[in-house]
């Protein structure tokens, strides 16, 4: 798969996959297509332009726009509205035409050229309710699932490919899980390749973190910047538990899949830093405050948002099976990296991460 095209090419993870796949491949034809919404993306065109990548400006909700970057071997399809929250207080016109139509034309544009579709999606495509109703425990900084649960795939892991999908889980869920779907239609009916990730918080340098998507990068500039920060939902308390994982470790596995995607081809992992790699708000925090030597004070809003959760970790057994790969970079790295990252580019991020 010597030409590979990376829709939302000029975001956070399609950039980092596009200059690690040149990077590792420097005779891969890279091209990436974004329409540049997203503010902060325009800062990766340079770094892209110097590693060899292409860029085409386009966008998925066109297909001829990606049909002209074409044809390839293989698409990454990285796009999305990426906010759980789309869609609550407004149209969700934006959120479904990106993430389900602009899908739906990926998958059409790989079969015109017979090329493999790589699919990122996402662990928002588990439903509120069933996640909601876990018998969780409050421990001094974190909420913690009981040893017996009343659903399957739940375990002190995380949660697992098998966990009920049964229920609402926001329009931003329910338009990946629907384009999952679609997906395999398209691998059977057309005979292409193709797999899909299911990830859960990423975070690492070039991450223009926001309130609704990017929380790593969110708490660590907040912290340098010195600008305010809330504990939202479940009491205020900042119990709430994500797992993260460094950009770089799911760049490792987007390479070890492109390489070997016939092989892993119809199956569907879930991608995160696991238990090893959780951490509450309250606990975040703490980690942010070593990493940058400023201590905020956080204020506390206790009603629960739309769409949100109190724990979710990756339970990410399957690809580590299949595979053999796992994360290497622990959440001080994570954190650690980011740090240094805002802190070096101040006058870039200030306006943007500020």
């Amino acid at each position: 798969m010597k030409r590979i095209l990376i829709t939302g090419g000029a975001g956070f993870i399609g950039s980092s996959v596009a200059l690690a796949i040149k990077a590792a491949r420097p005779d891969a034809e890279v091209t990436v297509l974004d329409n540049l919404k997203r503010r902060g993306s325009e800062l990766n065109l340079p770094r892209l332009r110097a590693s060899g990548v292409a860029f085409a400006h386009g966008d998925i909700r066109t297909l001829q726009d990606i049909l002209a970057a074409g044809p390839v071997d293989l698409l990454i399809e990285a796009s999305a509205e990426p906010t759980v929250m789309a869609g609550y207080h407004s149209s969700p016109d934006y959120v479904v035409h990106t993430n389900l139509t602009g899908a739906l034309h990926c998958f059409e544009a790989a079969r015109q050229w017979n090329a493999g579709v790589l699919f990122l999606s996402t662990s928002r495509i588990y439903p509120m309710d069933a996640l909601n109703a876990l018998s969780l425990r409050e421990d001094a900084t974190r909420f913690v699932p009981e040893d017996t649960q009343s659903v399957p795939g739940i375990s002190l892991e995380g949660i697992a490919e098998d966990f009920p999908l049964a229920g609402v889980r926001s329009f931003y869920g329910a338009t990946k899980l629907s384009a999952e779907f679609m997906l395999a239609e398209y691998g059977e009916a057309y005979g292409i390749p193709w797999l899909i990730n299911r990830m859960g918080v990423i975070g690492g340098p070039w991450q223009m973190g926001k309130v609704d998507q990017g929380l790593a990068a969110l708490w660590v500039a907040r912290h340098v910047f010195q600008k305010p920060l809330s504990y939202i939902g479940y009491g205020g308390s900042g119990k709430q538990v994500r797992d993260f994982l460094h950009i770089d470790d799911l760049t490792d596995l987007l390479l070890l899949q492109i390489e070997r995607l016939e092989a892993w081809s119809g199956q569907t992992f879930n991608v995160g830093g696991g238990g090893a790699c959780s951490a509450s708000l309250v606990e975040l925090t703490a980690l942010c405050a070593d990493a940058s030597g400023i201590t905020l004070d956080i204020s506390a809003d206790p009603e629960t948002r739309p769409a949100d959760v109190p724990w979710f970790v990756t339970d990410h057994a399957a690809v580590t099976a299949a595979t053999g790969w796992e994360p290497t970079r622990t959440l001080p790295v994570l954190i650690g990296d980011l740090t240094r990252w805002v802190t070096g580019h101040r006058e870039q991020l200030e306006g943007i991460l500020g």
